[in-house]
């Protein structure tokens, strides 16, 4: 019937500068082991970046960086990145204020920042932890204010007995991913991997010239020339810790230009303090986006549970559209995120296609039930952006598992909620609300008895469909639109009347 391609929906592969970094020695044999060591583990200290000059930048587009790291928040970085670039002689800032949050967004935003064609620069206002150091990091350049924070980037995963430290698969790429931005800003490497494995020692090692940053197998492998050099050792980080640094610290050791308390006192020491600071916010699309977001287990939820109840009903009405409503609008939140696409689109629709068959053409279990599956289906592919976990992304797994277990507690959720009301408020709601199961003529009855058909309590008759739990009997060669009380019967099953609640008729089936 249909077919899925195994591949990413979504690939962003954008171009990073490597540049190479080169140092001073004190001595041919020194040097030769010194740079030897540094081209394996460190990397030098200082940023590759060049100022545009300060009578150019005549904007400072701030970026606000705050909060969980999504894909909300991705769209809307690289939404305001690709914007502001459009524009000559300006320079990009990102205001970082977030404890982090999903890999694979952190990624993407990297990516926006790493491919502007115009200058940019991090400011981290109180905190740049986990993927919040990653995006720190990928600016061209990075300021913090007193008191703020920027490392431990490792990769967490919730269990029954708490959050879980992910093993090797998944911090190599993490890894990998700093590395690349160290070489590209001057950072050293094994510091920035500190941040991400707490299996790491690392030294700082004070030469007459220079200062290294080795881990400790790579220090005490160093060559008897270049140990007698040391001037001072000192324990950065030791093992089993991540590394994480206060402003200070992150200016010693090359990754902060300097502490300064405001994005104005910033732009002043980069010498643009003529330039005008321009805010981004995000748009009311991209608001409804995240806020459809944090509710999308509960409207998943609902929307399962309407259109379920729908199916058991005659007719089409409220049910159905506000069930479709509510699979809509998380299908639009995540379309406007970049997560969902046209097939997921497509799955969604044909599944209420089939649903539309089930109430109006051909009523039965399997056609709705085709219908439900393609509709999940379409949900759980529209909460990411991959379709078969690629082995490369280890924390693709943990999403698609994680996304199976949110539309397991929807679909569950939903039965608790579909139970609920054929129980305690379906026959509550007939009592004051006319539905189309009301429908039979009745008014007549008191008005001419003896032409009328007049059902009454222990009638027997024959269900003409399915009693789900509405339907239609025929009672003494007359069609009746009947209710259960919550019982299914199959058509062509023998009923008898129960209850007679004005006109609304109750039934089971006959014994």
């Amino acid at each position: 019937m249909f077919y899925f391609l195994c591949m990413m929906k979504k690939n962003a592969y954008l171009p990073i500068l490597l540049l190479a970094v080169a140092f001073t020695a004190f001595g041919d044999k020194a040097a030769d082991s010194v740079s030897a060591a540094l081209d394996t583990a460190a990397g030098t200290a200082g940023s590759t970046f060049v100022n545009t000059p300060a009578s150019n930048i005549r904007k400072a587009v701030v970026i606000p960086v705050a909060g969980p790291v999504d894909y909300s928040m991705a769209t809307f970085v690289g939404r305001a990145i690709f914007d502001a670039a459009k524009e000559d002689n300006v320079l990009i800032v990102l205001d970082i204020d977030t404890y982090g949050g999903q890999v694979d967004a952190a990624f993407t935003i990297v990516d926006s920042i790493t491919a502007s064609r115009a200058p940019t620069v991090s400011f981290v206002r109180s905190k740049a932890i986990s993927a919040g150091a990653l995006i720190a990091l990928s600016a061209d350049q990075m300021f913090m204010r007193p008191g703020t924070t920027i490392g431990d980037v490792a990769p967490l995963i919730n269990t029954s007995e708490g959050p879980q430290m992910l093993g090797e698969k998944h911090q190599s790429p993490i890894r990998a991913k700093f590395r690349t931005l160290a070489r590209k800003n001057g950072y050293h490497e094994v510091l920035t991997e500190a941040m991400v494995t707490e299996e790491i020692a690392v030294y700082e090692i004070a030469l007459p010239d220079s200062v290294i940053y080795l881990d400790s197998l790579k220090a005490a492998n160093l060559p008897d020339s270049v140990k007698k050099q040391i001037k001072s050792q000192k324990l950065v980080v030791k093992a089993g810790e991540l590394l994480t640094m206060t402003e200070a610290e992150a200016q010693h050791y090359g990754f902060s230009k300097k502490t300064v308390s405001t994005i104005d006192e910033m732009l002043r020491e980069m010498g643009h303090q003529n330039a005008e600071i321009v805010n981004i916010s995000k748009n009311w699309s991209e608001n409804l986006s995240g806020l459809i977001a944090s509710f999308a287990p509960v409207l998943m939820m609902f929307g399962f549970a309407l259109i379920y109840i729908e199916m058991r009903t005659p007719g089409f009405g409220v049910p159905g559209i506000l069930g479709i409503v509510c699979i809509a609008l998380v299908f639009f939140g995540q379309y406007m995120v970049g997560l969902a696409d046209y097939s997921e689109m497509l799955l969604i629709i044909f599944g209420v296609i089939l649903l539309c068959v089930e109430i109006f053409v051909l009523p039965g279990f399997f056609i709705g039930a085709a219908g439900i599956g393609l509709i999940i289906i379409g949900m759980l592919l529209s909460l990411q952006d991959f379709v078969i976990p690629d082995p490369e992304i280890p924390w693709q797994t943990a999403a698609l598992q994680k996304n199976i277990l949110l539309l397991s507690l929807s679909i569950l959720g939903s039965i608790v909620l579909v139970l609920v009301f054929f129980k305690y408020f379906f026959e509550k709601l007939g009592r004051v609300v006319q539905g189309p199961y009301l429908a039979a003529t009745l008014g007549g009855a008191q008005a001419d008895e003896d032409m009328a058909f007049v059902p009454k309590v222990g009638d027997r008759g024959t269900a003409l469909t399915p009693l789900r739990p509405a339907g239609k009997v025929r009672i003494d060669k007359e069609l009746c639109d009947v209710v259960t009380d919550g019982q299914f019967i199959d058509n062509g099953t023998a009923v008898v009347i129960t209850q007679i609640q004005g006109n609304r008729i109750v039934v089971a089936a006959a014994e």
